[in-house]
């Protein structure tokens, strides 16, 4: 298993990245810095847009959720630890998933 410090860092840098992207779509889905236009057609084409936007949204609030709980697991001891059978979770499925608290069997 890789030095948990380490990981750490990683998943705040990921949350910093992710916090950004959040920020941008909601910005955009205010339309802060592209005011609605007043042609219908190319104002559908800005709402299927936001559609978009909205899902990428939804996407980094939940993955920063999913690494919010796995600091506080780190925190707490128990990161490497699945919260569905209290077995070990491996290292690389902990490598490709870093935020996952459940093993590949639990997983599925």
């Amino acid at each position: 298993m890789a030095d948990l410090s380490i990981i750490r860092d990683q998943l705040r840098k990921r949350q910093a990245e992710l916090r950004i992207r959040s920020e941008s779509a909601s910005a955009d889905l205010r339309h802060q810095r592209d005011p609605l236009v007043a042609d219908f057609a190319d104002q559908a084409v800005q709402r299927s847009n936001d559609d978009v936007l909205a899902a990428i949204s939804d996407s980094a609030t939940n993955e920063l959720n999913q690494i919010s709980v796995a600091l506080r697991r780190l925190d707490a001891g128990h990161y490497t630890t699945c919260a569905g059978c209290g077995a070990e979770i491996a290292a690389e499925r902990l490598r490709t998933v870093p935020y996952t608290d459940r093993c590949s069997r639990c997983a599925v």
